[in-house]
């Protein structure tokens, strides 16, 4: 609201043009009045006069400036054409007065008009100051004309009669012109801000993510929103034979449904595919106002509202898995200990040895489960510090071998470039290779081959440091690597289906991507890019 533009003095006068072109007309019509009485048949009716050739004179120059006045009446600023025109009406007239003193009193009684017409047309202050000029004006015809040799045998009455309706007149036509402005200044403002509104409107309609079509009686599409035309595709730019946009063209199915909802009111809820390749809809019919024949067509992409549904099924299921791992955790660190005290016992056969090692590893497994749901919960924020990258992945390695045997496995890092300084999260980092290292050692192998794992450290074409986990695997179908990183996503029977998700997270977090690339060689790649520590500091 506050963008609309306040309308201004300017605007206002431009709404009074069309009485500033009566007015230049009504003086038109005087000048060819006096001149038509001073040149025409009817010049008995003025005579006798003072000055022939000076009325004559007068009224010639008063034909020709009214003339000019009325060609250029719609140029100009309003006030300047107003003030010039009634001063030229005083002028020229208050002249015809003492030159044709029979005429005299109707010459007043016509410009009566002009002072009023310009009280009206400019603000108080000049309109008043026009009618006091008049005034001055016929007091001083008067006491001309006192003095002048034929002097008529007219009383002082007549100017003082006739300077109250100026003054009278020109007051009301000010009132009155105040008020057309202020109502025009109102009118002007509501309909800025209606005009605000609507576009805020237009906007926000346009920015919907549900379709939005307008039909008519005729099923002639009258308005449609952006997302309305990406779910219609380009059967939404069909016309009909009278070249407008049928929604009977654009969508057969959803106009027979659009007609059974007119005749018996009936909703079909089963989605509907406008166009192949493109999302189902399910549509919602409403009229535009009661009565009306038109008829707003709402259209709800079921993928958005899927994607909602399980954004707050993940919330429950994340807020229930965290509350489930801290019951399942204590009693887990209860076992592991006391699986820990039985190895150390001298009583226990080799045989149930085996048992104890399967209990301890399932204990550690079990546990590596409750923290990734703990952490997919919690959601720390993360806390960058400045890492050099090749260092940070060389040692990794060595602490992920010292901790997990590999036996035939092998594990290595690379890089062609001595140092490659980022700023991240170092336990966050340290947590996605650990996710993607393990995942490559667990599935990133030929069957009955060893394990192949490299972990290399680059900047890419643009400078930015990447981390890339290879294996020499068979690689992901291309069905499988689009659903990789979705929550519980997993082809393992022994996966929870987070880690990934929690990886691509935790990228996320420190404003790095997480992506699968498929080899060309064959193997799998899990690329991990960074923002290198000298651009985020001078962004």
């Amino acid at each position: 609201m506050a963008s609309a533009r306040p309308p201004v003095a300017a605007d206002a006068d431009s709404a009074l043009r069309r009485e500033l072109y009566f007015f230049t007309l009504y003086r038109l019509f005087e000048a060819a009045l006096l001149v038509f009485f001073l040149f025409g048949p009817a010049t008995g009716l003025v005579e006798p006069l003072r000055n022939a050739l000076g009325a004559r004179s007068i009224a010639l120059s008063y034909l020709f400036i009214a003339a000019l006045l009325f060609v250029f009446g719609r140029r100009g600023e309003l006030r300047a054409q107003t003030l010039t025109g009634i001063a030229a009406d005083l002028f020229f007239g208050l002249l015809a007065m003492h030159a044709m003193p029979a005429a005299g009193t109707g010459i007043a009684l016509m410009l009566l008009f002009n002072v009023g017409a310009a009280s009206l047309l400019l603000p108080a202050r000049y309109g008043l100051g026009a009618a006091v000029v008049a005034v001055l004006g016929l007091f001083g015809e008067f006491v001309w004309s006192r003095f002048a040799p034929d002097a008529a045998d007219r009383t002082l009455a007549e100017p003082m009669m006739f300077a109250v309706g100026y003054m009278a007149i020109a007051t009301l036509t000010s009132i009155l012109g105040r008020q057309m402005r202020e109502s025009y200044d109102l009118a002007e403002r509501r309909g800025a801000e209606a005009a605000h509104l609507g576009e805020i409107n237009e906007l926000i309609i346009r920015r919907l993510r549900t379709g939005v079509l307008l039909v008519d009686r005729g099923d002639r599409i009258r308005l449609a929103n952006e997302a309305a035309m990406l779910l219609l595709g380009d059967a939404g730019e069909s016309t009909d034979l009278h070249g407008q946009r049928s929604l009977a063209v654009a969508a057969p199915e959803l106009a027979r449904r659009l007609e059974r909802w007119r005749q018996d009111g009936t909703h079909n809820d089963s989605p509907l595919q406008l166009a192949p390749d493109l999302p189902e809809v399910v549509p919602r019919f409403t009229r535009l106002l009661a009565g009306s024949e038109q008829v707003l067509v709402f259209l709800d992409d079921t993928s958005l509202l899927s994607r909602h549904a399980e954004s707050m099924t993940l919330a429950t299921l994340g807020r229930f898995s965290a509350s489930l791992a801290h019951e399942i955790r204590n009693p887990l660190a209860a076992i592991n200990y006391a699986v820990q005290l039985l190895e150390e016992s001298d009583d226990i056969p080799t045989a149930e040895r085996r048992l104890l090692e399967i209990i301890r590893q399932q204990g550690i497994r079990m546990n590596g489960i409750v923290e990734n749901v703990l952490g997919m919960a919690r959601r720390e924020p993360a806390k960058p510090e400045h890492v050099e990258l090749v260092a940070f992945a060389k040692l990794f390695v060595d602490e992920y071998l010292a901790s997990h045997p590999l036996d035939l496995d092998t594990l290595r890092s690379t890089s062609q470039i001595p140092r490659l300084p980022v700023l991240i999260d170092p336990r966050h980092l340290h947590q996605v290779l650990t996710v993607l290292v393990s995942n490559a050692l667990s599935y990133g192998r030929m069957p009955g081959e060893p394990a192949r794992v490299t972990v290399s450290v680059y900047p890419d074409d643009a400078g930015l440091p990447c981390i890339d986990v290879l294996d020499r695997g068979p690689g992901i179908p291309e069905s499988v690597a689009s659903r990789l990183f979705r929550p519980f996503f997993t082809t393992s029977s022994h996966g929870t289906g987070l880690g990934l998700y929690i990886a691509r997270e935790l990228c996320r977090a420190n404003q790095a991507t997480l992506d699968y690339v498929a080899m060309p060689g064959g193997g799998g790649c899990f690329r991990v890019r960074l923002i290198g520590s000298h651009t985020l500091l001078s962004s």
